[in-house]
């Protein structure tokens, strides 16, 4: 109860401090990404069931009250995080062609993917948000602006080119993009990559999307 009184939340709180006028405390932007890099490393350790406030802070080098000015809770917390990665995004390719686009893509996002804490964080994720509806929204909203807005941004493109028919079936491309690396990386969660994989998939899914 002690540390939620405290006022000076950006610091470690060692002993009581006298609180400070309302709207004098600044919320340091350093330490608001402490706190979320420590979310990640958290959830990678022990998974969001285990998760606590606590050492979100001990990890992140801060008292708790710097996380609950922040945050009223460690579901928000995580909702915030996961909900940011859409914001920050996926950058969009321009290399001229639906197949060199999507091969970039592939890139990029297997890389993301096969991060050692994303490794472990997305399954644990989609597990909890199977129960908690607001997870399973954070997690839809991340994928949808995130990997799929990339996506559709390629697509205009290949349209604007003529690579791809005019009135193509969007939704359907989009799945088709987006569900074999998410499958095989996620999903069944393969160790490694076959030898040409992403060179191959870029090719099968633009000759793919162009039949649409």
């Amino acid at each position: 109860m002690l540390d939620r009184m405290t006022t000076n939340a950006d610091e470690p709180q060692t002993r009581p401090r006298r609180r400070t006028p309302a709207g004098a405390a600044v919320l340091r932007e350093d330490v608001t990404e402490a706190i979320r890099a420590a979310v990640f490393e958290e959830l990678a350790a022990v998974g969001y069931a285990r998760m606590s406030i606590e050492g979100i802070a001990r990890r992140a080098g801060v008292g708790k009250t710097a996380v609950y000015r922040r945050w009223k809770s460690k579901l928000h917390l995580v909702l915030d995080v996961v909900s940011a990665l859409a914001v920050m995004g996926l950058p969009t390719p321009d290399t001229g062609s639906l197949e060199g686009d999507l091969r970039l893509l592939y890139e990029v996002t297997s890389r993301a993917l096969r991060h050692p804490v994303a490794s472990q964080i997305i399954p644990d994720l989609q597990a909890e948000a199977a129960r908690n509806p607001e997870i399973a929204e954070a997690m839809q909203k991340t994928l949808r602006e995130g990997q799929e807005g990339v996506a559709l941004k390629i697509l205009v493109a290949a349209e604007r080119r003529g690579e791809v028919r005019a009135g193509f079936d969007e939704e359907l491309a989009l799945d088709l993009i987006s569900g074999p690396l998410y499958w095989r990386s996620v999903v069944i969660r393969s160790p490694k990559l076959p030898k040409g994989y992403l060179d191959a998939l870029a090719r099968a899914t633009a000759q793919a999307v162009k039949a649409l």
